[in-house]
């Protein structure tokens, strides 16, 4: 049997299905970005769905391919960054981040289940590397829920907005700002909903992702020593809900074992907690998903169930 590169579908699905209900998926939190926003930040939105649309035409044109375009994943990857990005983010750097993301994230590697990395956490990192003033320029306004994520005054490395450390509850609500997708953990979560209602994403790697993370949070990020931390802040602030539910359960780049999963899940919680708390920028998502892309292979192999009738290690 030759098994073909993720994503695996059922039921007679393809791939343009599964695509439809991951961008159904993201329109709460679209709207709620825009909403919060206004109109200012449609450009950032258009930049990095024409980039990713871009990107894909280009190999769709040199490799003589028909009909992959019309599967939807490079206006999924598009979308997905708008939302990792600023929301005064200037077009043409969304833009760039757009043809990143498919021209050769994606589409060098042989497109659509060839490549080994999440296509829109590389866009955002190269983004970050590249721009880093411009993509840690937030919104200032009279309402300090539109500025800066509360990360970045949650711990004592970062003491400049330390008035946006607001509790979890309020969070979930309104959320803290930041990127164009982390307006609202709420939005977020009915995404998420649907995703798992209608079983396009497992609860895997998402219940693994948050739980360590907030557990990791209740141990090691409180004030008053080990044991003092809020762990549903670390679940609703930042980007965590956001890469949970649609970053690191990206067919292609988790793992397909369940066990596999697991690990997986839990090593981008840790991850994310270990540098949002030591590392040097206030959010971890973006790294921690994308470290754990790279062993994805490895934790196949480790946990790939044994053959029915094979034997064990310690029968002879």
């Amino acid at each position: 049997m030759v098994v073909s590169p993720s994503p695996h579908l059922r039921r007679g699905r393809d791939v343009a299905w599964l695509m439809e209900r991951v961008l159904l998926a993201l329109l709460p939190a679209t709207f709620s970005g825009l909403y919060r926003y206004g109109p200012a930040a449609l450009p950032v939105l258009l930049g990095a769905l024409a980039g990713a649309a871009l990107g894909e035409t280009f190999w769709l044109v040199a490799l003589s391919r028909r009909g992959v375009i019309q599967d939807r994943s490079c206006l999924v990857t598009g979308l997905l960054l708008a939302l990792l990005l600023p929301p005064r983010f200037p077009w043409w750097m969304a833009l760039f981040g757009g043809l990143f993301a498919t021209g050769l994230v994606k589409g060098a590697f042989g497109g659509l289940g060839s490549n080994f990395l999440n296509p829109a956490l590389s866009a955002r990192a190269l983004l970050l590397a590249a721009w880093p003033v411009a993509m840690t320029t937030w919104v200032v306004s009279p309402d300090a829920l539109a500025s800066a994520t509360p990360l970045a005054g949650a711990f004592p490395k970062e003491t400049r907005l330390a008035a946006l450390h607001l509790p979890w509850t309020v969070l979930l609500r309104v959320g803290g700002g930041g990127s164009l997708g982390e307006t609202s953990p709420l939005a977020v979560l009915v995404g998420a909903a649907y995703l798992l209602a209608t079983g396009v994403i497992d609860f895997r790697i998402p219940a693994g992702f948050l739980a360590s993370l907030a557990l990791g949070g209740w141990f090691l990020a409180g004030s008053r020593g080990l044991g003092s931390g809020d762990p549903f802040f670390q679940i609703v602030a930042g980007g965590a809900l956001l890469g949970a539910f649609f970053m690191a359960t990206d067919y292609v780049t988790a793992p397909v074992t369940r066990g596999g999963r697991w690990i997986y899940g839990m090593g981008c919680g840790v991850l994310t907690l270990l540098i949002r708390l030591y590392g040097g920028y206030p959010e971890g998502v973006t790294y921690g998903v994308l470290l754990m892309n790279t062993a994805a292979p490895l934790l196949e192999k480790i946990t790939r169930p044994r053959l029915y009738g094979e034997r064990g290690p310690f029968h002879r």
